[in-house]
């Protein structure tokens, strides 16, 4: 087994065509084939299956290639890190829950590099979509919070999936509304004065768990919830509903404009922000850099 057939048989199942892949790595469709059947013989199972669409990903296949991509990813690290570092063009992928401030930080991230060649990539979305992105290479990086309710099942998942769990820093809940919102003035919030304002949620999809709600307390029974898709429309709902929605606090006026406050919530419950990434895989210079400005959140404003 070779690094190079390693390379081969990720680039493919990454394409899910042998010709596609042997495009992309300029070599000729029957030495790819051969290359795989040769590391597939040696592994004595099959890591795809052949048909006339294409190929299919056996069970084996799929076990296998997550081993691979993490060979082939350290790879690519070592590389830029130690021998290309200052020819290549810098890349890195993040997703993240609907935080501003991790957007933020990708921002800050972006400046530093020009004049700089890059290709980054922000993926703001759904939690399991996060989860998803890291265990599939899409992203090096994911940004979530836990608490005492969802840290269990979603220690479980990332453990399942190859991944581990970093804490950045804690922080309160805060409710997060429009500055012109009847409890706008107010110092501290109750949950009981919230009972009559829509509660604002994001959108889970198929994978609508209580356990991946971005959301605190999200096994209540509010009087009235409006789920939404993106941070965007959450923000017009506010305004124009006087809704709500619970947070950690750290706003970010420059993106979302100055219409907007945090206060705090009466409760003892806390949040833990924290990153996801592929165990035993070392972050990326790049991603060394994007954990260090999140570190700058720590005190609520980077």
């Amino acid at each position: 087994m070779t690094l190079q057939q390693l390379i081969y048989v990720v680039k493919t199942a990454d394409l899910k065509s042998i010709n596609k892949a042997a495009a992309q790595l300029f070599i000729s469709q029957p030495a790819l084939s051969n290359n795989i059947k040769e590391l597939e013989n040696e592994l004595n199972t099959n890591v795809f299956i052949r048909n006339n669409k294409g190929i299919v990903i056996t069970a084996e296949g799929e076990e296998f290639l997550s081993y691979a991509r993490q060979m082939v990813e350290l790879n690519k690290m070592i590389d830029e890190r130690f021998i290309t570092s200052k020819k290549i063009k810098k890349k890195f992928s993040v997703s993240m829950q609907h935080y501003s401030f991790a957007v933020e930080a990708f921002i800050k991230l972006s400046k530093e590099l020009v004049p700089n060649e890059f290709e980054l990539a922000v993926h703001e979305t759904k939690t399991y979509e996060v989860i998803e992105n890291v265990m599939n290479f899409r992203s090096e990086i994911g940004v979530i919070y836990i608490n005492d309710f969802n840290q269990k099942a979603i220690k479980k998942i990332l453990s399942d999936s190859g991944l581990e769990y970093i804490s950045l820093f804690e922080c309160g809940v805060y409710v997060y509304l429009g500055k012109n919102h009847p409890l706008a003035g107010n110092n501290i919030i109750e949950l009981s004065q919230l009972k009559e304002y829509p509660c604002l949620s994001f959108e889970q999809g198929d994978r609508n768990s209580f356990y991946f709600a971005e959301e605190v307390f999200s096994t209540f029974e509010y009087k009235q919830i409006i789920k939404a898709d993106d941070r965007a429309t959450m923000l017009n709902l506010m305004l124009g509903m006087n809704g709500y929605t619970l947070c950690s606090g750290i706003i970010c006026e420059e993106l979302n404009g100055e219409s907007y406050k945090a206060i705090p919530l009466k409760t003892d419950e806390k949040m833990t922000i924290g990153y996801i990434k592929r165990k035993n895989i070392p972050l990326s210079l790049l991603g060394e850099k994007y954990i260090e400005i999140l570190e700058g959140y720590k005190n609520g404003k980077g």
